[in-house]
Order: structure tokens, then C-alpha cells, then sequence
């Protein structure tokens, strides 16, 4: 199995930062390329080959990457803003991939089962109402992973705290995946 990561918004921020906490300044970009390159470390590790990174704020430049590395599987990793009350973990997929929803369904329970995440679920992108760019273009089996939210107070200190707690359990929902499909 062949998986390719990409770390959410611009690298350094340069233009896109992604959110951000109004109070600690905690950003996207920071926390989506932290743990990416753990979940590569941790993927390594389990046999699972990584055949691709990428950072862009240019989201034709990730998925022609992806498309070009001969992926199995395509990682996005974000942290989600809205109100600064909203909390938890979703894990989204192509409505229509059947091994998507499988895959966001593995590494969603792995998340909030390790992390005690509030449990959002796995939600379906759909074309013209949430169809998250990568998900819609990409030709792997692929997710797009909201962490946790970066504006509410509780989430922000998982995710400043607990990185590689997100990581691991992000790659442990790629290897359950693996078994699941038999890969």
C-alpha cells in the first residue's frame, strides 16, 4: 500500500496559514505538517509505504502529486475553526467511494478512541455543497482529516499537546484500513 500526505495550507503560512487561535496563536499549517511528518514516521515504521508529502496552497499542485506517485491512499491533514465553541474530530471522504468511507471510518475511531475527541463521524464531500477540492480530484482512495478544532480552548491544547498522539492514531487507522480491505 502506497500513501501520500499532505499537510494542510501553505508551508510557513506563506500566503495561507489555514486557521489559526486568536489567543495563542496556534497555526494550521504548523499543526498539519507537525503531524503529517510524524504519521510518515509512524506509517514507516508499520511496513506502510510513503511515496509522497506535500505542503502547497496550490491544491492542483497536491493532487497532481498525489496522482503522479502511483498512491493507494491520499492523507489531508487540517485542524477545523468555526465559532470557537464547536469541538471534535471528522473525517471526510468522496460521498460515492465506498473504501473512502471505510478508511475515514478507521482512522476516525482511532482518533477519538486515543485522543477522547468529540466524535463529529465520517462525513461524505459532496460536489458543489462540500466538495473539498482533493477529495473531488484525486485519483487514490482518499480523506481528508479535520483534527480537531483550533479555535475552541479544550481542542487547541490537544492539538498543542498531543501531535503525536494524533499521528499514531491517524497511522493505526491506515493499517486497520489495510486489514479491513485486505491490502
Amino acid at each position: 500500500m502506497r500513501v501520500f500526505l499532505n499537510p494542510g495550507h501553505s508551508p510557513n503560512g506563506d500566503p495561507d496559514p489555514g486557521a489559526s487561535n486568536r489567543i495563542t496563536k496556534l497555526r494550521e499549517c504548523d499543526v498539519a505538517k507537525n503531524i503529517a511528518d510524524l504519521v510518515e514516521k509512524y506509517l514507516v515504521a508499520a511496513g506502510v509505504e510513503v511515496v509522497g508529502k506535500l505542503q502547497s496552497d496550490s491544491l492542483s499542485a497536491v493532487v497532481n502529486a498525489s496522482d503522479s506517485s502511483g498512491a493507494d491512499i491520499f492523507i489531508s491533514v487540517h485542524c477545523n475553526a468555526f465559532n470557537e465553541m464547536a469541538n471534535g474530530t471528522e473525517v471526510w471522504y468522496y460521498h460515492t467511494s465506498k473504501n473512502g468511507k471505510r478508511l475515514a471510518e478507521c482512522i476516525q475511531r482511532q482518533i477519538v478512541d486515543s485522543l477522547g475527541t468529540t466524535n463529529r463521524g465520517a462525513k461524505p464531500a459532496v460536489p458543489g455543497e462540500s466538495g473539498l477540492y482533493v477529495l473531488t480530484n484525486t485519483d487514490a482512495v482518499a480523506v481528508l482529516v479535520e483534527t480537531a478544532f483550533i479555535d475552541n480552548p479544550s481542542d487547541e491544547e490537544v492539538l498543542r499537546t498531543r501531535q503525536d498522539d494524533f499521528a499514531r492514531a491517524i497511522a493505526r487507522g491506515v493499517t486497520d484500513y489495510e486489514l479491513e480491505v485486505g491490502l
